[in-house]
């Protein structure tokens, strides 16, 4: 595995950067404060600006740890921070990273999320080299699944009330990808 760290990474309509602290508004406003976007989630709904700029604060200075990735995703057409992209979870050991997104309620269903999750993996996988890419949802939230499916994940089972997000316990359903099938299928690298 190499630990390159959260690299700038641009897809048509976006670009993925490290967070800066200035991002913090466009955080608050744009997806944070909403709790239809934080409703699956396992973080609360923010309720002012300063708990995006104390978020942030504890994300900066992490990009100088070769293993942390997180991305802010920039929307070309107006230049506001739209959302976020992270490896929730790396296990170096397998070589697999469990990853976490949320997107600003205004910019869903416009295919920005599986755009952002396709670079990342493809960054994941050609360049930290990284075997195994995976997330999971709420079984109440199909549409991020389908989110997964269409970045090349495939669905690999549901855990019985294994998570925990603002609703409560919840059945988590888990796709993911190998980087084997996912260069064969010749979804992007």
């Amino acid at each position: 595995m190499n630990k390159t760290g959260t690299q700038r990474l641009e897809t048509e309509r976006l670009i993925l950067r490290p967070f800066v602290p200035a991002d913090a508004e466009d955080m608050y406003r744009n997806w944070a404060s909403d709790p239809e976007v934080t409703k699956f989630l396992t973080w609360p709904t923010h309720r002012s600006v300063d708990i995006s700029r104390m978020v942030l604060s504890d994300w900066v200075p992490q990009y100088g740890d070769g293993g942390y990735f997180n991305w802010a995703m920039e929307s070309r057409e107006n230049g506001q921070v739209i959302g976020n992209i992270a490896v929730v979870k790396l296990r170096e050991d397998t070589a697999a990273a469990d990853m976490g997104y949320c997107m600003g309620r205004a910019y869903w269903g416009k295919g920005l999320m599986p755009e952002a999750l396709k670079a990342v993996m493809a960054y994941l996988f050609g360049t930290v080299g990284l075997n195994r890419v995976a997330a999971c949802h709420d079984a109440n939230n199909p549409k991020s699944g389908r989110v997964m499916e269409k970045a090349g994940m495939k669905p690999e089972g549901v855990l019985r009330q294994a998570g925990k997000n603002n609703q409560g316990l919840c059945d988590e359903v888990w796709h993911a990808a190998l980087r084997d099938e996912w260069e064969k299928e010749g979804v992007a690298l």
